[in-house]
């Protein structure tokens, strides 16, 4: 078995591409010829978790181990550590192993724009990107990629990092700035993405009315990027109704009607007279269409 290093993970995982297997990932699930185990939970030493996420369709199977240790950082070392398998589903054979930390980062900026796509939208020329870190990063250069965004606004509560952060996508040919309040940003924007761990709404609710707002940060019930009123206005999407449920803050707290919200896979498009929400919580089908793009990648 092959083991990609991050650098190696990265190349075999370009966004377009990843993007299409995505949308492909989706078809399969809607048809009944993919799927996934419920996450698996095992606690750890040192206040640790390690966490277990299957999934497998006809031809393959992944599983991607995560350990999270909130104390390494007082240590120098990485609070979120990753890897993930790709098996032959007809043998188990093991095919690839990869970078967990790096697929993850990738294809979660990759799977908020199939999930705009599905949800009808097509691009985007200028964007505000709430946050700084590492999902930021990805969804900065991914909606530069894809959607060719060329004007970028970033706001962190770092502004330094808000800075780190514009002027890579200024390498890149992006006109990105850092800038102090989201507010003035978010009414001019064509696609605003929250990549925060904030328990609190970061997301203003000035928005333009064709907006699409990407949350990804809140994975838990009590954290919420964006604001009851504005998530009221939206047509709402999502990667995975059951994950959506349990984890999705910002729809649970603003108690939206789950009988209108939208799962990826079987979607339908919405006319641009109003915002649309696009929320992901992650799931394991999402890393087996990533492992399988990279194994390709590598023939």
């Amino acid at each position: 078995m092959r083991t990609l290093n991050a650098a190696e993970t990265a190349a075999a995982l370009p966004y377009g591409a990843l993007v299409d297997a995505l949308l492909q990932m989706f078809e399969r699930e809607r048809r009944g010829e993919a799927h996934a185990a419920p996450r698996t939970c095992v606690p750890l030493a040192a206040d640790g978790v390690m966490l277990l996420m299957p999934a497998a369709d006809l031809r393959f199977a992944v599983l991607k181990t995560v350990t999270v240790h909130a104390g390494n950082a007082a240590q120098g070392l990485p609070v979120v550590q990753g890897d993930v398998t790709l098996m032959d589903a007809a043998n188990g054979n093991r095919l690839l192993g990869m970078d967990g930390n790096v697929l993850t980062a990738r294809r979660t900026a990759a799977l908020s724009l199939a999930g705009a796509m599905r949800a009808g939208r097509k691009g985007g020329a200028r964007m505000l990107l709430i946050g700084a870190g590492v999902q930021a990063h990805a969804h900065a250069e991914a909606f530069a990629e894809v959607w060719g965004v060329r004007h970028l606004q970033v706001h962190a509560r770092s502004q330094a990092h808000a800075e780190a952060l514009a002027q890579h996508m200024r390498a890149r040919g992006v006109d990105a700035s850092a800038v102090a309040g989201p507010t003035a940003a978010a009414a001019e924007a064509d696609v605003v993405v929250a990549t925060t761990n904030s328990c609190d709404p970061v997301v203003p609710p000035q928005l333009r009315p064709d907006a699409t707002v990407i949350a990804i940060g809140a994975y838990r019930a009590d954290m919420a990027e964006v604001p009851p009123e504005v998530v009221r206005r939206c047509a709402v999407f999502v990667d995975t109704l059951e994950g959506a449920r349990a984890e999705a803050g910002d729809l649970i707290q603003a108690d939206v009607d789950w009988s209108a919200v939208q799962a990826f896979a079987g979607a339908s498009s919405v006319a641009a007279d109003r915002p649309v929400l696009v929320k992901t919580v992650g799931h394991a089908l999402w890393d087996l269409a990533a492992a399988q793009l990279a194994y390709k990648n590598q023939q």
